[in-house]
């Protein structure tokens, strides 16, 4: 079952690369009490995810927040140290938070899997982006496959904006 507007997070385990190493992250903790904008990708460094995904997020980011978004997140179906270096790389700083869902459990909970191995990418997550308020889905903007506009930051900011 596909989430919807409305429904609460799944409860998963994300990580999150700190000066300490790897640490995990409860979805139902990290999303609880405020809103979060998070955004998911097939996989970092892939072509579209590093050149207009994550990048619009970095550059739109202060206007979120501006908006009443407490955190930005981008997740993705690649391990902790990937996430960092790819966040690293694209100089996203403390704007935005990677997190790592490693195995995709975050991605099959949300019921938001796709089929990568026709490009040797396996389980990876759909692309979308949502609002999410106090744990709740506000706003979920699912792409179609091949697809880059709706999960946008330009499209997130417009849709907070009213």
């Amino acid at each position: 079952m596909t989430v919807s507007v409305g429904d609460t997070i799944p409860e998963a385990t994300l990580t999150r690369m700190t000066s300490e190493g790897p640490r995990p992250v409860n979805t139902k903790e990290f999303f609880e009490g405020r809103t979060v904008a998070l955004f998911a990708v097939p996989g970092a460094f892939t072509p579209t995810c590093s050149a207009k995904h994550l990048p619009g997020f970095v550059e739109k980011a202060d206007d979120l927040k501006g908006k009443g978004v407490d955190e930005i997140a981008c997740v993705s179906v690649n391990d902790t140290f990937v996430m960092d270096a790819w966040g690293k790389s694209a100089d996203v700083g403390e704007k935005i938070t990677m997190l790592a869902d490693g195995n995709g459990d975050f991605a099959e909970a949300l019921g938001l899997t796709m089929d990568g191995s026709g490009f040797g990418m396996g389980k990876r997550s759909q692309r979308y982006s949502m609002i999410v308020k106090d744990g709740r889905v506000a706003e979920l903007n699912l792409e179609q496959p091949g697809d880059f506009r709706v999960s946008s930051a330009e499209h997130m900011l417009q849709q907070i904006s009213g």
